[in-house]
């Protein structure tokens, strides 16, 4: 009785996630807008914080420098304290560039700052003169490049609408076994817990943005208190999205143009990725925490279970759910073309997910929470 209960709540939940959640497993919002022209076309900052990033961040800048922009545009890398040649590497592409490239050398991190968002502000002091009132800020990720006409097509589309911020979710490396079993889903859940249909309405209050690939109005910006207002923020994407969305209409979407070039050869390397903000997510709560696993376990590792191991009615909710997710996961598996098997073995995925956010939790309980480039930086007046 109690396994056909749990069985039927598995079928029920999914029923919901996918008839009443926006549609977010259908992964329709895309930047699949057409070409614009402009009558002109505004200046754009370009803000990147490079930490010990001397391997990835002259692939990204130099994509940056081959934009078809056609209005000013120059670009600002962070060196933000690295121990590599970072710094280095991107003023040798400074000194043969067609665009201006300024490396900005970052200062010590003050108290009450995560590491990235006291670079990223230090690039926007050095760019905003360069931006004005009239411009625009593209916040982007040092491990991240785009196409030549990324620039162009965000700039007409956040121009025409009046969106005060215009974020596309880069496209993750999708190679190794590991980055198989784990991006997809990852894009999944994050689609999951910000709807991107909603995100793109104003009369909705979900916000959420993809931190590698940002696109903001500079004035609104400084309506919204600056990147300021925001500096203790490990998830310093969705929480910038938070404020902006209440200055005006933002959006949110996928795309093939702009990728991430940051290899996960192994599961530990996506677990740190995952670990580093998962109990940020859940606010440092405990309760939270016992709150998710439990749920996940009911919505993920209960359907196959009871599929594989239970009798009668609880096995046929359990296949069904089981089915029902690994349909809903089908179009983001399509998105990075990958084989519709991989649907199957979301319960595995989640599994993965929640032993992850458990270490998330443990970490931070050692004074270890948001590790990133040797640097510790959450805790819980940094949330």
């Amino acid at each position: 009785m109690i396994a056909t209960i749990l069985a039927a709540v598995g079928v029920a939940i999914w029923a919901y996630l996918i008839a009443g959640r926006g549609g977010f497993w259908l992964a329709r919002e895309r930047d699949h807008w057409p070409a614009e022209e402009l009558p002109a076309w505004p200046p754009v900052a370009v803000v990147i914080p490079a930490r010990n990033e001397a391997d990835l961040v002259a692939q990204g800048v130099e994509a940056l420098v081959a934009q078809d922009y056609r209005g000013p545009l120059h670009i600002f890398v962070v060196d933000d304290n690295s121990t590599d040649n970072t710094g280095g590497v991107v003023r040798a592409i400074a000194g043969a560039a067609r665009r201006p490239v300024t490396v900005v050398s970052g200062t010590s991190l003050p108290p009450g700052w995560t590491g990235k968002l006291w670079a990223v502000k230090q690039g926007i002091d050095a760019a905003q003169d360069f931006a004005g009132a009239d411009g625009y800020l593209l916040l982007m990720d040092a491990d991240i490049a785009c196409a030549p006409d990324t620039l162009s097509r965000l700039v007409a589309h956040a121009r025409r609408r009046g969106l005060v911020l215009t974020s596309l979710m880069a496209k993750l490396r999708c190679e190794s076994l590991p980055e198989r079993m784990a991006v997809s889903a990852f894009i999944f859940f994050f689609q999951m817990l910000y709807p991107f249909a909603w995100v793109n309405r104003p009369d909705r209050a979900t916000a959420a943005a993809a931190g590698g690939c940002m696109l903001v109005r500079a004035e609104a910006l400084r309506q919204a208190g600056g990147i300021a207002a925001i500096r203790s923020a490990l998830i310093d994407d969705c929480a910038l999205a938070g404020r902006m969305k209440k200055i005006g209409p933002i959006w949110l979407g996928l795309t093939d143009r702009v990728r991430s070039l940051r290899p996960y050869p192994a599961l530990n390397d996506i677990r740190r990725m995952i670990a580093r903000s998962a109990y940020a997510q859940l606010n440092y709560s405990q309760l939270l925490l016992g709150a998710t696993i439990a749920a996940m376990s009911l919505t993920y590792l209960a359907p196959p279970l009871l599929a594989l191991f239970g009798e009668g009615l609880a096995r046929i909710f359990g296949l069904a759910a089981w089915l029902i997710m690994a349909i809903a996961l089908q179009p983001t598996l399509r998105f990075y073309r990958l084989s519709p098997l991989w649907g199957f073995a979301l319960p595995v995925t989640a599994l993965f997910y929640m032993l992850c956010t458990v270490d998330s939790a443990l970490q931070h309980a050692r004074g270890r929470g948001g590790l990133w480039k040797g640097r510790v930086q959450s805790s819980p007046s940094l949330s």
